[in-house]
């Protein structure tokens, strides 16, 4: 008999606290295992045309290898997921300088982003979900404000989803962009350039030298145009100018139709012909990050033993857009005392 909820010690933190992992099933093929550190999910099976399991996206083998860098490997991201120019924005007047750990850029919160934060995981009662925890300090990589943050992982009973809910609090003005960052790889093994990727998104955000956002521009007639279905390896090796700064795809894509609400709206599809795995992502997001896996080099072995190398997988970041609080013109990503912020994006696996 399938349990839907197990765990197992996965190690323990340099300071000794314990690390656990929780394994979720829905007993139709869809399992997904998540620990403390960073709120890292290190597996998610998901089944083929054939009812044939296999984990979709990249891990790494123990908490040891989990603890040194490594470029976020199923990691919740934040306090503030993608980049800030120079590291510095200006809010109510007062000008913040945050930790620089890309270059002359902050990425996804610092140094000691909550990739890297001990979380508190507990199971919810009757549902097939996990929470996790975790209060970020006054001050924390520089942001101001101390913020109160859940986040839940649910898989539904009847359907190969997972769904993750954000919800976050902070007594004092601060700015807040979270996302999640897993590498999918939906053959299991191998290369993610035979997948093909939809993106409803007439609009991307190119970027300068060091990827930060030059404001927007159109898709059509570039290699960044995925509103039809189209093989990731098809373009990536053109000679287009962003293609060559990122080193292939790590561009922020502009989702089509109004995304001021709450509700739930098609952000991609990603397909894998030979297994027959799709996954859809929907949001309440404005924006998905999308990134090809550019800068993996060989040098880490993953969860299967293999090295992990450029293109094994490929990240869809749902977000609200890189530098936002030193670009007006980019929806606001400030959070005040007294406001609850949301967010929700859903992971659903079928057969194509």
């Amino acid at each position: 008999m399938i349990e839907p909820l197990t765990s197992r010690p996965f190690g323990a933190m340099p300071d000794g606290r314990p690390v656990t992992e929780y394994t979720l099933d829905n007993g139709h093929g869809l399992r997904l295992s998540a620990i403390n550190l960073g709120g890292i999910v290190t597996a998610l099976h998901v089944p083929d045309r054939q009812g044939r399991s296999a984990n979709v996206v990249l891990g790494l083998p123990s908490l040891d290898d989990y603890l040194k860098p490594h470029p976020h490997f199923g990691t919740i991201v934040g306090r503030y997921a993608n980049r800030i120019a120079a590291g510095r924005f200006t809010l109510d007047g007062t000008a913040h300088q945050l930790g620089l750990n890309d270059g002359v850029n902050t990425l996804h919160g610092g140094a000691t982003g909550f990739g890297k934060r001990y979380w508190e995981i507990v199971p919810v009662p009757h549902e097939l979900a996990v929470e996790l925890r975790y209060t970020s300090a006054d001050g924390e990589e520089g942001y101001p404000g101390e913020v109160q943050l859940t986040v839940r992982y649910t898989l539904s009973a009847t359907a190969n989803t997972w769904r993750i809910d954000y919800r976050a609090t902070t007594d004092r003005p601060t700015v807040l962009n979270l996302s999640h960052h897993d590498y999918f790889n939906l053959a299991g093994s191998g290369s993610v350039m035979d997948h093909v990727l939809t993106l409803p998104a007439s609009r991307y955000c190119p970027v300068d030298a060091t990827l930060i956002p030059l404001g927007l521009g159109e898709v059509a007639g570039t290699p960044f145009d995925f509103r039809t279905p189209t093989r990731i390896g098809a373009r990536i090796r053109e000679g287009h100018e962003q293609l060559l700064r990122a080193h292939g795809y790590d561009h922020n894509w502009v989702l089509d139709g109004d995304r001021s609400g709450t509700g739930l709206a098609l952000a991609a599809r990603l397909a894998h012909e030979a297994s027959g795995r799709v996954m859809d992502v929907h949001t309440t997001e404005p924006g998905v990050q999308f990134y090809s896996g550019n800068f993996l080099d060989g040098s880490l072995l993953g969860s299967a033993g293999a090295s992990l190398r450029q293109g094994d997988g490929l990240c869809l970041e749902t977000q609200h857009f890189p530098d936002a609080p030193n670009q007006p013109a980019f929806a606001s990503t400030v959070l005040r005392p007294g406001e609850v912020f949301t967010s929700t994006t859903e992971h659903r696996f079928g057969i194509g």
